[in-house]
């Protein structure tokens, strides 16, 4: 029986994709795991690997097509297989300069706005003229989060009428948001509406830490290069297997216990941010983490990214020691529980045995969702991370 490929949800609050390219055309042999396509989220293109092996027989989305989360887009199976018909549902923008199809000037302009079905029901059960709102989500699409966004910003008892009347601010450069910048605006915002952050700072001494990296690059001799990323990336995996709930997170009346602790790193690219993924970190070797990430940065800054780089992290690291930062406080990436936050080393004074000496200290901050945890737990795990870095034999074991 063919197997039917579907529009994969790459993101927890993905709810449509872009077919890019097609990386295996119609009649064309697939493996299973095989990259077959590449997929537009509002975040990077991702490529998609096949459920199955077989041949591709037939290709229901075409280039450029953009579909819901879930949908047919292809079926893989024996050469000649017969598979169930499926209409095309595809929506393909026009090319630059080509011409969109008229829309019919007797529909409302709330119709000829590009909106989900959820932000057209809350817009009609809250008033909102969709005309009025901004969309950030595939192609300007209005979503859920643009509608809730839309009524903190313009009081209630205002009709359209009456906004469109507001004073705006004239003058200026205007300045497109990329879809990646309107993502990033769209979850941090509902990150800090929806999730409610406390934050634990503790000072780390990485003196130890930072002798065991240079002893590690000494002996790997340019084979791979121990960052103090890769040592808190290890650190912080051994640290959820002992707390796994800041591993899980906050579902409703229950908390989501995910298995495998796969650790997201922030990284700066050229469009804004990503969260990549480095999976099961628990059982990797810092080497290997050091290896992996190496890897995953490399596709995530050109562009062109595989789908286990960009889902599944269960807990977040955002490091800006680079940038000269002492400390800051990161937003939680939801649905994940909670993220650490790390500054830069320095050398400065501290006291061991009644004796100033100079170490090198880092701070850390952790964020975390409140309704998964509380202040004591936070303490704990956060001064277990701390216990592992300044005794970093652990690391290896």
């Amino acid at each position: 029986m063919a197997t039917t490929v579907v529009m994969p949800q790459m993101g927890f609050d993905m709810q449509e994709g872009t077919l890019v390219r097609w990386l295996k055309k119609e009649g064309e042999e697939v493996k299973k795991g095989e990259a077959i396509a590449e997929i537009e989220t509002d975040k990077a293109v991702v490529e998609m690997e096949a459920y199955a092996s077989g041949v591709v027989l037939k290709a229901i989305v075409p280039e450029g097509g953009t579909v819901p989360v879930g949908q047919t887009i292809a079926f893989i199976g024996e050469a000649g297989e017969a598979i169930p018909e499926v209409k095309p549902t595809a929506k393909v923008e026009p090319a630059v300069g080509q011409p969109k199809a008229a829309e019919p000037k007797e529909a409302h302009a709330s119709f000829q706005v590009k909106a989900s079905p959820l932000a057209r029901r809350l817009a009609e059960e809250k008033g909102i003229d969709l005309a009025q709102v901004a969309g950030t989500g595939p192609n300007g699409r209005i979503t859920k989060d643009d509608i809730l966004a839309y009524e903190t910003r313009v009081p209630a008892a205002l009709s359209s009428e009456e906004v469109s009347t507001l004073p705006v601010a004239t003058g200026g450069e205007v300045v497109p948001l990329s879809r990646m910048r309107q993502a990033i605006a769209r979850r941090t915002a509902q990150s800090k509406r929806e999730v409610p952050h406390y934050y634990v700072t503790a000072d780390v001494d990485m003196t130890l830490a930072m002798t065991l990296r240079r002893q590690l690059n000494e002996t790997l001799n340019g084979e791979a290069r121990v960052t103090v990323n890769d040592l808190i990336v290890k650190a912080c995996a051994l640290t959820l297997a002992k707390f796994p709930v800041f591993n899980g997170s906050f579902e409703g009346d229950h908390l989501r216990m995910n298995s495998g602790i796969n650790v997201g790193i922030a990284v700066a690219v050229e469009q804004g941010l990503l969260v990549v993924s480095l999976g099961e970190c628990r059982g990797r070797s810092v080497v290997d983490i050091s290896k992996t990430t190496k890897e995953v940065v490399e596709r995530a800054q050109s562009g062109v990214m595989r789908e286990e780089d960009y889902t599944g992290s269960t807990f977040s690291i955002s490091n800006m020691g680079m940038f000269d930062v002492d400390s800051f406080s990161a937003i939680i990436y939801p649905p994940q529980a909670a993220v650490i936050a790390i500054g830069t080393i320095r050398k400065q004074p501290v006291v061991r045995d009644d004796q100033i000496t100079i170490a090198q200290v880092m701070k850390a901050t952790l964020s975390t969702d409140h309704r998964v945890a509380d202040g004591a737990q936070a303490a704990k795990f956060l001064v277990e991370i701390k216990r592992v870095l300044e005794n970093p034999v652990a690391l290896l074991v």
